[in-house]
């Protein structure tokens, strides 16, 4: 399953800048400094439960650094996509400046829910997914009817359903939760920050507090935001 595009308009902007901006800074990021990346270098920029816990390295800066570095290409473009997806509409529900501010928050989140579960693990993890995980469930949240069109491959044959958002959230979710629990319970290695996405999707409960006012009010009217 692989969401496309939200096929819902914007009500308050018509262009999401910020989200923009993050793909630019991301992709520059990405790009410009790959020619540094080492285990020395994702050790220092990269989130590592063990550091924060012992109070070692950058602490929270490191977990703000890490949301902006990826490993490859197809990390970097995956997150960058399902960011265009779901965060267009986020964006316009809290304004530019609230959106960016909820999207660090979230990344936070993540890597917070992390070191509580993976408190003595000592491999940093760098990605934006925490964060975009967290701007998932904002719009699971504010656009519980929201469409999303999705490419679906059935015995061969492509198919592009507009799905309920549910049903693409809690399918990116319900595919993290028996490799989380394997991580928390055996140590095992993935490769992917698994409880920082869930983390991550945890922060949605505060998106209330980044909405801008009209929408703020919109929202607790029971009026589609």
């Amino acid at each position: 399953m692989l969401p496309l595009n939200d096929t819902e308009p914007n009500r308050y902007s018509s262009i999401p800048w910020m989200t923009f901006a993050l793909i630019i800074v991301n992709t520059f990021v990405f790009f410009g400094l790959w020619e540094y990346y080492s285990w020395e270098f994702i050790s220092t920029y990269g989130f590592t439960p063990y550091q924060i816990t012992h109070r070692l390295g950058g602490g929270v800066i490191s977990s703000i650094t890490a949301v902006f570095l990826h490993g490859s290409v197809s990390h970097l473009v995956g997150n960058m996509w399902i960011l265009w997806v779901f965060g267009r509409r986020v964006e316009d529900a809290c304004g530019h400046w609230r959106y960016l501010i909820y999207y660090l928050f979230a990344g936070l989140m993540g890597d917070a829910i992390t070191a509580l579960i993976m408190w003595n693990d000592e491999i940093p993890g760098i990605g934006a997914s925490g964060a975009i995980f967290g701007i998932m469930g904002a719009y699971l949240l504010l656009f519980p009817e929201g469409r999303i069109r999705t490419l679906i491959i059935f015995q061969f044959i492509p198919a592009w359903p507009r799905l309920r958002a549910l049903w693409v959230a809690l399918y990116f979710l319900a595919i993290q939760i028996i490799p989380a629990i394997d991580m928390a319970l055996h140590g095992t290695f993935y490769g992917v920050g698994y409880w920082a996405h869930l983390g991550g999707f945890m922060a949605c409960i505060f998106i209330t507090l980044f909405l801008r006012p009209e929408a703020f009010a919109r929202y607790l009217s029971n009026v589609r935001v």
